[in-house]
């Protein structure tokens, strides 16, 4: 019933020109880039992909210019965030031709369902596909929990295979896998709780920073899977002032703001978003230049 999905699936960044238009060429070098720092996965057009700023042709345009580039070096999961179910369905078909390796699946935005709603709305956009679907849960951001009780009911739904839990408590990877056993692959969702999602038992981490300092983060899961924990604590103690940045609400001016001192993006985002401006940007900027001088030696080496 599993993916086979392991590692670090980093949520890249989707590149903007300066009139905000999609820079394609730029998304793609990023895509690149990062699966020739050796990450597991990518994930296309989640939030730090700014998904709910794509126009429909934009998102399939991304995915298709994705697909290429990766070229089947890693697997290129979508994500799926419309406003209603309908858009979802109609998203995850063309993802499937365009060949996608796997869907991203969140609830429907803005509108916060009940448990048999939200339930529906996963259940018909798997059938809709073929795809093997990971189901996002990110109570904080969407104000929906996908509960026990809901994956109870779509257990019985064959491509609905993993979930990537963004819910803030460690506890929850433990609750899930006592639950659920085997049957979904977890994957850690949060930045700063990744260490102790891969410690208590989840197959991977779908990242944010990463797109700034892939190597480390290759190094940080590949530590966990050997049982380095002394090893993972060291890059993790090094990443936490970074990775808490996954948490707040402007992570992707964050993130990709850290992409660009990094010389690996630019920082341009789409409205309502603003880049970071004044204390709050001074203050990103001098947490990645301390990083970027302290990284820790097996990856500078490495770069």
């Amino acid at each position: 019933m599993t993916t086979g999905w392991k590692g670090v699936f980093p949520a890249v960044t989707t590149q903007f020109n300066e009139d905000l238009s999609v820079d394609l060429a730029a998304t793609q070098r990023v895509q690149d880039a990062l699966v020739n720092d050796g990450v597991n996965g990518l994930i296309v057009m989640g939030t730090c992909g700014e998904n709910n700023s794509l126009d429909p042709e934009e998102k399939r345009t991304i995915l298709k210019a994705a697909v290429e580039v990766v070229n089947g070096r890693v697997p290129v999961v979508t994500g799926v965030s419309e406003f209603d179910t309908r858009r979802a369905v109609a998203y995850a078909r063309d993802a499937e031709k365009l060949g996608a390796d796997g869907l991203m699946l969140l609830p429907a935005m803005v509108y916060v369902p009940k448990p048999e709603e939200l339930i529906a709305h996963f259940r018909t956009v798997a059938e809709a596909t073929s795809l093997p679907i990971m189901l996002y849960n990110n109570p904080p951001a969407y104000r929906v929990n996908i509960g026990a009780d809901v994956l109870q009911a779509l257990a019985e739904v064959p491509n609905i295979k993993a979930v990537k839990e963004s819910a803030p408590d460690p506890r929850r990877f433990t609750d899930l896998i006592n639950a659920f056993g085997d049957r979904f692959d977890i994957f850690a969702g949060l930045d700063d709780v990744a260490l102790e999602g891969l410690m208590l038992g989840a197959k991977g981490w779908v990242s944010g920073l990463t797109s700034a300092f892939p190597q480390e983060s290759v190094e940080l899961v590949a530590a966990a899977e050997r049982g380095d924990w002394e090893e993972a604590r060291r890059i993790y103690r090094w990443f936490m002032p970074l990775l808490h940045l996954d948490a707040e609400h402007d992570l992707v001016q964050s993130i990709k703001l850290a992409e660009q001192i990094m010389g690996r993006g630019s920082e341009r985002v789409r409205m309502p978003r603003l880049p970071l401006s004044g204390a709050r940007r001074a203050e990103v900027t001098a947490m990645v230049e301390k990083a970027a001088a302290t990284r820790p030696s097996k990856a500078r080496q490495a770069a």
